[in-house]
């Protein structure tokens, strides 16, 4: 399955085709992760589930994606990553396709939980695929068109498996998170080769957390980001029905929008780190002016002033910023032997800590309100920009 060639036969096309597969495999994994949470009122409907039975259900594939990421990881730094898009991607597609035929809450469950398990695959392989093939003064941008993956494949999630199961029913709406990995896997066996890496070093490549403190100051760094991210993703929706009075229809397509200048907020801040040779400089901009857009937001919604709504949708776009560039530093720097292992534990910290936010920000909520919860939001990305290393980042060439 591994299939190398040197970088000089490789033309800009079919980088870009790779940088193309890359994100298709990570779309693809998103709809299997986060697809589910979309049929819980179907769940809740057709199948009769509780809202904490259907939760159960929804909450599967994440729960495999995050036992699964280190390990995934690891085999990517020892076998390639064409090896392991193409292996998960298709066990993705074959649980998945055991949820549309399973009967019961158990057997669902367990299926999604598999097919979250594989769909981990692509975080560090369709990562390291950019990074390998593209130089460092191209990685950037590169890299943050791939992390756009993520807000498509929920938005496809969003748009088609609520209604084909309403319609259609539960087994049918997860054929497409089947139907998207299989595609996937075969386009990522047609298209991606693995990145050449060095000679190997006898007795293992040096660990890089050893080295010194860059790679975990950046896992904390995306720790802290991560946690504003999620409190505007959790709440914005039913704060502005709530506090500010808009309808469900209005405030989804609000919301809706300001994930896709999101997405496309990614692209620009890699395409700002590549122009200035740095992943850590953008990425301290980033960190305070999320820090200052929560505040404000914070401020403005406790006033109930209308500036709040437009301050909202620039908090979307600033706290996603980071993702991109935290992502394409540690595979950097953690480099071809360990990239795979690092990545792992960078979402896997991002993971677990943004499963948090939703019960511990409703509890804030709860006690002191919404803008008092944006407020102390802001303070994570206070801290995170005394965090982000001012010294031990190569500049780019």
């Amino acid at each position: 399955m591994t299939l190398t060639v040197e970088p000089t036969t490789i033309g800009a096309a079919r980088r870009w085709s790779m940088l193309g597969a890359s994100t298709v495999a990570q779309a693809a994994s998103a709809v299997a992760a986060h697809g589910p949470a979309f049929l819980i009122p179907a769940l809740r409907q057709h199948e009769g589930l509780s809202l904490a039975e259907a939760g159960v259900v929804a909450a599967a594939p994440t729960v495999g994606v995050m036992l699964t990421l280190v390990a995934w990881g690891m085999l990517t730094d020892r076998r390639g990553e064409r090896l392991v898009l193409v292996l998960g991607l298709a066990l993705t597609a074959v649980f998945s396709g055991l949820a549309v035929l399973a009967d019961g809450l158990v057997l669902l469950s367990a299926s999604l939980f598999l097919a979250g398990a594989a769909a981990a695959s692509a975080n560090a392989a369709s990562g390291r695929v950019v990074v390998g093939w593209f130089p460092p003064h191209r990685r950037g941008l590169a890299m943050g068109i791939r992390q756009m993956a993520q807000p498509v494949g929920v938005a496809v999630a969003a748009v088609s498996m609520a209604v084909i199961a309403d319609a259609h029913g539960i087994g049918a709406a997860l054929l497409v998170p089947t139907v998207a990995a299989a595609v996937a896997a075969v386009v990522v066996l047609l298209v991606v080769v693995d990145p050449p890496r060095p000679p190997a070093v006898e007795g293992g490549a040096a660990n890089p957390y050893r080295a010194d403190s860059f790679l975990a100051r950046i896992h904390g760094v995306s720790v802290l980001l991560v946690v504003p991210q999620f409190v505007v993703w959790t709440f914005s929706l039913v704060w502005l029905v709530e506090e500010r009075g808009w309808s469900p229809a209005a405030a989804g397509t609000l919301v809706a929008v300001a994930q896709v200048v999101a997405a496309f907020g990614r692209i620009a801040a890699g395409q700002l780190s590549d122009l200035v040779g740095s992943r850590m400089r953008p990425l301290r901009w980033v960190a305070v002016a999320a820090s200052a857009t929560m505040a404000l937001l914070g401020l403005a919604a406790g006033l109930d002033l209308s500036v709040a709504v437009p301050l909202l949708v620039i908090a979307t776009v600033l706290t996603v910023a980071d993702n991109g560039l935290a992502f394409t530093a540690v595979a950097e720097r953690a480099g071809p032997f360990w990239s795979g292992r690092a990545l792992g534990l960078q979402n896997t910290a991002q993971f677990l800590t943004s499963a948090l936010v939703p019960p511990l920000g409703g509890l804030l909520v709860t006690h002191t309100g919404y803008a008092a919860t944006f407020a102390v939001a802001a303070l994570l990305p206070a801290v995170a920009v005394g965090l982000v290393p001012v010294r031990g980042e190569e500049e780019l060439h």
